[in-house]
């Protein structure tokens, strides 16, 4: 491959939005919430994406959607995700996170959890076109700023709907489309299929993003390849690793490799989100919140696992900042020496 590093990625406008470098964080929930955001955004990122917020939730200004509606400066521009199913209420609630500084609104018809479905959101509308397209319609109508749109290649294998939808989309007046290669019924099993996208790709005139099993920069480069598709965005290959969606810009950017941080910065950016967490969601809250995380950034480092089940048991903050001081200091007495 040589020394020259290789430019795949290139600015992208969502409507008056301008992306410089479009590797995106996926919005998951119990994940992507503010303080990961924070901490993925300081280290770099194209754009990053709210938790989805159930849009009656969002209409009724739950304690927990207006959580997830919560967003740093540093963000800008911001993109909240909603669900739903009802156009109306789509509607209101796209005009509230409008009201509250979304420069984006991203509609959900791509989560797969059985809880969203059965409520006929989610990629259940990738089943009903005709519902879908109410949906989108009343959501681009009812706010100013760039409607967006996040789907898989379809229900199942039977019904790859993707590129039929995603014209249906932008007819409407969505500006951008991510694809999750992958039906509702694969869940998260198999792979992802990203030579798929580039049937959307071929299908539309919108800039198109590319997601599923991308966890490192080679998968980010051939998910490019395969797809055609003008970004990338990265889910799960981001637990635990903030710091990757700056790697991916990098390197597919032009801008060459950037290393891990590390174990010492690791540690570091770990309890400052922990303590980021405690502050939003309170004690109780932020300690099981934070346990996931904690696992994420610890794995494959030897005794993680027996990390991970002592601090899954302990509920005093102290603790388990205390825990992983003590998990950590061989690497950071070793560096050190």
């Amino acid at each position: 491959m040589g020394l020259r590093p290789m430019t795949m990625l290139k600015p992208i406008h969502v409507g008056p939005v301008r992306i410089d470098a479009p590797v995106i964080l996926a919005p998951m929930t119990a994940v992507t919430d503010l303080p990961f955001r924070r901490i993925v955004k300081r280290y770099g990122a194209g754009l990053t994406v709210s938790e989805m917020i159930a849009s009656q939730a969002m209409v009724r200004e739950t304690r927990q959607s207006l959580q997830k509606a919560m967003w740093d400066p540093a963000e800008e521009p911001v993109s909240m995700q909603l669900a739903g199913c009802e156009p109306d209420v789509m509607a209101e609630a796209a005009k509230l996170n409008e009201q509250r500084g979304a420069a984006l609104i991203d509609i959900n018809m791509g989560c797969p959890v059985k809880k969203v479905v059965n409520g006929e959101a989610g990629s259940a509308l990738m089943r009903d076109l005709k519902l879908a397209a109410s949906l989108i319609n009343a959501t681009v109508k009812a706010v100013k700023v760039p409607v967006t749109l996040k789907m898989r290649m379809g229900w199942n294998h039977d019904s790859l709907n993707a590129p039929e939808l995603a014209r249906i989309a932008e007819n409407l007046g969505v500006k951008m489309i991510t694809v999750h290669g992958r039906t509702r019924c694969q869940m998260y099993k198999g792979e992802a299929d990203w030579a798929f996208v580039r049937k959307v790709k071929d299908a539309v005139s919108i800039p198109v993003i590319v997601n599923g099993d991308i966890c490192s920069i080679a998968d980010a480069r051939e998910a490019l390849r395969q797809s055609g598709a003008d970004g990338v965005m990265i889910g799960r290959g981001a637990y635990g690793r903030p710091w990757l969606i700056a790697q991916v810009m990098a390197a597919l950017g032009g801008g060459g490799h950037r290393p891990d941080p590390s174990l010492d910065e690791q540690l570091e950016t770990m309890l400052e989100q922990y303590e980021d967490m405690l502050a939003l969601y309170g004690t109780h809250t932020g300690v099981n919140l934070a346990r996931k995380h904690i696992g994420s950034y610890t794995r494959g480092l030897p005794g993680s696992a027996e990390l991970r089940n002592t601090v899954n048991q302990q509920d005093d903050p102290a603790v388990v900042r205390r825990m992983l001081r003590d998990f950590y200091s061989p690497w950071l007495a070793r560096s050190a020496a």
